[in-house]
């Protein structure tokens, strides 16, 4: 099931969701843009390389941009494809503003940063050693669906139903959100002992236990757990 919309208004403008979007989009663009072997560096300087990380390898001099550990923040904003990027927005745009509607801009930044970080680093610690450059914005988005998991679980969520069954349905939040976390648990237990590239299902994994952990001290204390998702006036 693919989300499109979700069915839960909000009462503040998701600035900050829309500013991190833009960021995505705008350094993907200046990625793309790069020649071929320019791309590969970028991605190897600011995406997170768990051996640099850890302190396993280095970089060549020339190549040198940041500490390996701020790579954990800078990655993030980084992605490997379209289909990639689209599709980290696409869950960012949905379930992001209703996260920053109930913290407030500020700590909304702050959540996904955190989260981030705790994700990239769940994904690096299934191999500390590796020298692939994990990148994108996945494990921060992960963090926000635990979040949202918590406090919208009856909200209800247009998803596109996949071949042989096309068409559209909505679905409570805890269905589409279930379902993606037992197959990133599923997959991510395939991947374990494996080696090379492909999707950082830790990151995501770890991003989503974050969100499920944090989202108590980031929300404000007037917003209730298990909200049906209805409109809702909470006091500013």
């Amino acid at each position: 099931m693919l989300p499109l919309h979700d069915d839960n208004p909000t009462e503040r403008t998701p600035f900050v969701t829309i500013t991190i979007i833009a960021l995505c989009v705008l350094i993907f663009l200046y990625q793309a843009s790069l020649p071929h072997n320019s791309d590969e560096a970028f991605v190897f300087q600011y995406g997170a390389i768990p051996a640099l990380v850890f302190g396993h390898a280095t970089l060549p001099g020339d190549m040198v941009a940041l500490p390996g550990m701020l790579t954990l923040v800078t990655s993030m904003f980084l992605h490997g494809g379209w289909m990639h990027l689209l599709g980290n927005m696409l869950y960012l745009w949905i379930f992001g503003n209703n996260i920053e509607d109930v913290m407030g801009h500020v700590r909304f930044v702050i959540f996904y940063l955190i989260c981030g970080v705790l994700a990239a680093l769940s994904h690096a610690l299934t191999d500390p050693s590796s020298q692939i450059p994990m990148v994108g914005a996945s494990g921060a988005i992960s963090a926000i669906l635990g979040a949202y998991l918590l406090l919208f679980p009856h909200a209800r969520v247009l998803v596109l139903i996949p071949p042989p069954f096309y068409g559209t349905t909505y679905v409570p939040a805890v269905v589409v959100l279930g379902i993606w976390f037992l197959g990133q648990l599923y997959s991510g237990g395939m991947t374990l002992g494996a080696t090379g590239g492909g999707v950082a299902f830790f990151a995501h994994i770890g991003g989503f236990v974050a969100g499920l952990a944090l989202i108590g001290l980031f929300k404000r204390r007037d917003v209730p757990f298990l909200s049906k998702g209805r409109p809702h006036r909470w006091d500013r």
